[in-house]
């Protein structure tokens, strides 16, 4: 879909007034003092609990309550139809500060942003330009490949696999970094580890064609585990619980890698024993951000892009599957990290942001 740019120079202006309530204490500090002192976030079909970037974006604002003393509220979307009218809701909350979740909501965002050049959107995991609109996007890739690289590292089988829930740039671009690091793995050592799922050639794979059907998840894992997978990495919001059912059930013998944000924190507990490692978006810390930065009337609508040199995506501690990375592994993964964030290793994919 083709985004428009419209305008909104003033709209900083607007919704910092809109946020604050304008109170400027005699230390020179802000200080909210108005009832439009909120934000509002509307979250995509997943639901609000979706262990996913919903639950994250909306902990993030949870924090910015905390630290910044601002209202904020979501409202959950549990259908296609809500999706519109929930956008509306939020911006008719007269708040200065408006996030949507998930490409589901690039429509809606940018059709109200045309409408409300003084209220500030923030839409996470999808572009949308508009003057007074700030994408928040995530190089996935950058540490996928350091998960693709540890999975090929530790997998007996020498076979992973990976899947997702719909062939979408933000599911295919933690696949591509996954492959190459597979790929990377392979070269360094001679190996001939190989990633079911996925071609990053023909972009093209497994997908279950929902996020939301965790019974799919399920069922996608048992048949690349039954294929000799022993490292499976799903890219399916709520859906991947049903491939860390699957792996949960091989007693051991597989591992999982979970996205978006730490599994081993946000799954059921059964499933942390099986948890490798997860591959991170720190939306929760871009949302603290971005309110801050209407707050101090620096909102833009550059987009913020998550990498590992700013701390915006990383993989997750090994936890209780320590045991299985040797230290070896382990040297290698931070030394790539480190060529990353140096430029030196630059980790592609056509779904990369800005690219």
């Amino acid at each position: 879909m083709m985004m428009r740019r419209i305008g909104g120079l003033a709209a900083a202006a607007a919704v910092l007034l809109a946020l604050t309530g304008c109170g400027q204490p005699e230390d020179g500090g802000l200080k909210a003092t108005g009832p439009a002192e909120c934000v509002r976030m509307v979250t995509n079909s997943g639901g609000l609990e979706d262990r996913s970037f919903n639950q994250s974006s909306w902990e993030g604002l949870q924090q910015a309550e905390d630290e910044f003393g601002v209202d904020a509220e979501a409202l959950v979307s549990t259908a296609e139809t809500d999706l519109e009218p929930n956008v509306r809701q939020a911006v008719d909350s007269g708040c200065g500060l408006v996030v949507t979740v998930g490409w589901e909501l690039a429509e809606a965002t940018l059709e109200h942003a045309a409408e409300n050049p003084e209220v500030s959107f923030a839409i996470v995991d999808e572009v949308v330009e508009a003057d007074n609109v700030k994408p928040v996007v995530f190089d996935t890739a950058q540490a996928a490949f350091l998960a693709g690289y540890l999975a090929a590292g530790v997998s007996k089988t020498g076979i992973v696999a990976t899947f997702g829930g719909g062939n979408q740039p933000p599911v295919t671009l933690f696949m591509d970094g996954f492959a190459d690091g597979v790929d990377a793995y392979n070269e360094a050592h001679g190996a001939a580890v190989k990633l079911l799922g996925w071609s990053k050639e023909k972009q093209d794979g497994a997908f279950t064609g929902d996020f939301e059907d965790i019974n799919k998840g399920r069922v996608t894992a048992e048949g690349l585990l039954d294929q000799g997978a022993d490292v499976v990495m799903p890219v399916a919001g709520q859906v991947g619980e049903g491939a860390a059912a699957a792996v949960a059930e091989r007693g051991g013998s597989a591992s999982l890698i979970w996205v978006d944000n730490d599994g081993y924190e946000t799954l059921p507990a059964e499933y942390r024993p099986t948890l490798l490692t997860s591959v991170m978006k720190k939306t929760q810390d871009a949302m603290v951000e971005i309110v801050g930065e209407v707050l101090g009337g620096g909102f833009d609508a550059e987009p913020y892009i998550g990498t590992l040199d700013n701390g915006g995506v990383d993989i997750a501690p090994y936890h209780e599957r320590e045991s299985l990375v040797p230290a070896e592994l382990d040297a290698e993964i931070q030394a790539l990290r480190e060529r990353i964030v140096s430029g030196d290793l630059v980790v592609e994919s056509p779904s990369t942001p800005g690219a």
